[in-house]
């Protein structure tokens, strides 16, 4: 479903990706774990070419992307590659002058040319799905973080991508806001949603996600059913950070 082979990114002399090389199956959930500045955000972004890779392939269904220094890819294979995948933020990145219901008709009828009651009658389902139908004319404003976060996963499904991918979904939320959006994207894993998800918050990638990759310092240092590396991991490194993760979340509940 998604192959990513040998990517490198670079940032100027910052080498932030150093060949990484994953597979995620149609119909799995897929977890990038791992410190700040890892590069788990921008390996999630790679994915979509929110950043244009240094050097790899990017492979999407039967879309393949090849990239190597100093070469432009064309901006309609991007284009092309980036429609098979939907983005939920970490901060929503809701337009705040639309509807609910606007936000997520906006890029039916803008990118993809449907008509307004097409685009309305999608919206609509998708926002009942989230269970923000009865918001449909709320402005942003108006919602709660959790809320938002799902008008945005509503928004990110009305093309119909191939692939969810998620930044952070939670981090921005409190703990009772996140459960929220942890039920509804477990929702849709359950419904064969193929996901890859960027994350700190150890509740929503233990709950949904079969897989997990654990980045640190631009590579991959584990991976492996989520289970095994979030319950016995085999790395030293992972077995900290899996500690620090397990204590950050036992302070969030004493704190809730």
């Amino acid at each position: 479903m998604i192959g990513l082979a040998n990517i490198g990114k670079r940032f100027g002399d910052n080498l932030v990706l150093k060949g990484v090389t994953v597979a995620i199956a149609e119909g799995s959930v897929t977890a990038l774990v791992g410190p700040s500045g890892g590069g788990k955000s921008t390996l999630l972004r790679c994915i979509n070419l929110l950043e244009i890779p240094t050097s790899g392939t990017v492979r999407i269904g039967d879309e393949t992307l090849e990239f190597r220094p100093g070469v432009r890819v064309p901006t309609a294979d991007i284009r092309r590659l980036r429609l098979q995948t939907g983005m939920v933020f970490q901060n929503f990145q809701l337009f705040p002058h639309r509807t609910a219901i606007e936000n997520v008709m906006e890029g039916l009828v803008t990118v993809l040319g449907w008509s307004s009651q097409k685009a309305h009658e999608r919206a609509l389902a998708l926002l009942e799905k989230v269970g923000m139908a009865h918001k449909a004319d709320a402005w942003p404003a108006t919602l709660s973080g959790g809320q938002q976060q799902r008008v945005a996963i509503a928004r990110a499904l009305a093309p119909s991508p191939k692939v969810l991918l998620c930044d952070e979904p939670t981090s921005a939320l409190d703990p009772e806001l996140a459960q929220e959006v942890v039920d509804v994207l477990g929702q849709l894993a359950s419904e064969g949603t193929t996901m890859v998800m960027a994350t700190h918050d150890l509740r929503l990638a233990s709950k949904i996600a079969q897989e997990a990759v654990f980045l640190d310092a631009g590579v991959i240092v584990e991976q492996g059913p989520s289970a095994t590396l979030f319950g016995n991991p085999e790395r030293e490194r992972t077995k900290r950070f899996i500690a620090t993760l397990k204590q950050e979340a036992a302070d969030k509940e004493a704190g809730a």
